[in-house]
């Protein structure tokens, strides 16, 4: 919503990993740009040599790199299809998308042989117990379902206005001010 006031939240699209009575803490990723993945980002991350960074696959490239949240942003967590699964590595979230935070999944994209469709998020989201819940009730957020279109598609600059019209809220009719009738 217009009135969070926090920067690093304002027009995000936040996938919510996480939440349950078992475990009352929430885990998002937060879906925002931060930059493109490039050759010699694989080379310095060691997911190929710099001796053949020139036959890494063309597909490999446009993988995004968002931001993931605000905690531990020196760690990736790879948003991705469900055409892609490492044993003991990869979490099913819902239908059509899978989480992994190994390298092994960066290993198999610039290989060409990861995922369909994938986003790496540089750190994640979290909330106390009741934290997100109380932030939903005094109006904090909107939500709607999950939706892999939306999640994983390489428009990210989109994805806010997108969410909301998937509600069937503009965009523009959102304002930080209450009235009274």
């Amino acid at each position: 919503m217009p009135v969070m006031g926090d920067p690093r939240f304002e027009r995000s699209v936040i996938y919510l990993c996480a939440h349950s009575p078992e475990a009352p803490w929430a885990s998002s990723s937060i879906i925002r740009p931060a930059a493109s993945i490039f050759q010699p980002c694989w080379c310095q991350l060691d997911i190929i040599k710099t001796a053949d960074q020139i036959k890494l696959q063309e597909d490999a490239e446009p993988m995004k790199v968002l931001k993931g949240g605000p905690v531990d942003t020196g760690r990736g967590f790879v948003l991705h299809s469900s055409d892609f699964f490492i044993q003991d590595a990869t979490l099913n979230i819902d239908d059509g998308i899978c989480l992994t935070a190994t390298v092994d999944i960066l290993k198999a994209i610039a290989k060409g042989a990861g995922p369909k469709h994938a986003i790496l998020a540089l750190g994640y989201a979290g909330w106390g117990p009741g934290q997100l819940e109380n932030e939903i009730q005094h109006n904090g957020w909107l939500h709607c379902d999950a939706d892999p279109d939306l999640i994983l598609a390489a428009m990210s600059r989109k994805k806010y206005s997108r969410a909301l019209r998937k509600i069937g809220i503009d965009p523009g009719m959102l304002s930080n001010e209450a009235g009274h009738a």
